[in-house]
């Protein structure tokens, strides 16, 4: 009987090593230089009176990259390649095994943490996104799933408004976001069927729901050489304020946030920040120093939901 428990014990462990490795190398399936398509059209809508806004089509050349790894995160960086000259930081994804607490959107600028059972996230991994000033966005946890050749996580959460509609509407508050990602030989593809939701009253109520394709296809490495050498010296302040970030999410336990600050928005008040640390060569004390600082100014005491 021993020896079956043992035999079995066994098999377990390398079925789950066998799944997380195969987890990992989809993860990092998703990495290279992409030349991306990105594709939205509003599909239903339960007033019949609504209009639907014009589909929204662009493109992008953006390099994908582990920043960070260790045993049960990895750190997704995606750069902006505007030019050999033009390199924009994008936005970040952690992704991170069985992770048991998260960041929940609520609406506006706010996010209450919520702790997940270990039961229910054995297996998964947490994809938390953040912003381009490393601020949070959303997050969410899911299953791998590897079968029939296909590579596919797929998960529900709650988010902000896009940045393709966030200063050109007001009618929803928050994007339920259905979010599928298809890792393939040839790059991956984000798949979404999102919910524009009004949420009002503690009530939620659909708006319209869109379709979403972000098509990541690989292309010649030496097109992204420019973000390579970004990264090279920009890294040593994002890590700053990456660490900056997830001690004041630590401390709080959910976060908001005011919009703006003496006229200012955080995305330009850390990036003003970015260029004049790199430029003065501060120490990394320095550096965290002016980084809390810069982001205090946007934090509501005490934690609040925002009812904007």
């Amino acid at each position: 009987m021993k020896k079956i428990f043992l035999g079995l014990l066994t098999f377990f462990s390398l079925a789950t090593y066998a799944q997380k490795s195969a987890d990992i190398q989809a993860i990092k399936g998703q990495c290279g230089c992409h030349e991306v398509s990105f594709g939205y059209a509003e599909t239903f809508a339960p007033d019949k009176n609504y209009k639907f806004h014009d589909r929204y089509k662009a493109g992008a050349l953006e390099y994908v990259f582990v920043d960070e790894e260790s045993k049960d995160k990895l750190v997704l960086m995606h750069l902006l390649v505007i030019d050999s000259a033009t390199v924009i930081k994008h936005w970040r994804e952690d992704w991170e095994y069985q992770a048991t607490n998260l960041l929940a959107f609520q609406q506006g600028k706010s996010w209450k943490h919520k702790a997940l059972p270990k039961n229910e996230v054995k297996g998964q991994w947490t994809q938390k996104v953040f912003e381009v000033d490393d601020a949070p966005r959303y997050a969410g946890s899911a299953s791998w799933v590897h079968k029939d050749g296909k590579h596919i996580w797929a998960n529900t959460t709650d988010a902000p408004l896009p940045r393709r509609e966030y200063t050109k509407r007001a009618d929803y508050q928050v994007l339920r976001r259905n979010n599928r990602i298809h890792v393939t030989d040839a790059g991956y593809l984000h798949e979404q069927d999102n919910d524009k939701i009004i949420r009002e009253n503690n009530s939620d109520k659909l708006l319209a729901q869109e379709k979403g394709i972000n098509d990541y296809r690989r292309t010649d490495e030496a097109k992204c050489k420019s973000a390579v050498d970004f990264w090279q010296k920009q890294r040593p302040f994002w890590v700053e304020v990456r660490a900056v970030w997830g001690e004041m999410i630590e401390q709080r336990k959910g976060i908001s946030l005011k919009e703006k600050t003496d006229g200012m928005s955080l995305i330009v008040d850390i990036d003003n920040l970015a260029k004049t640390c790199l430029k003065r060569k501060y120490t990394p004390e320095e550096t965290r120093t002016k980084i809390k600082a810069v982001i205090g100014k946007y934090i509501i005491q005490p934690y609040a939901v925002s009812m904007k």
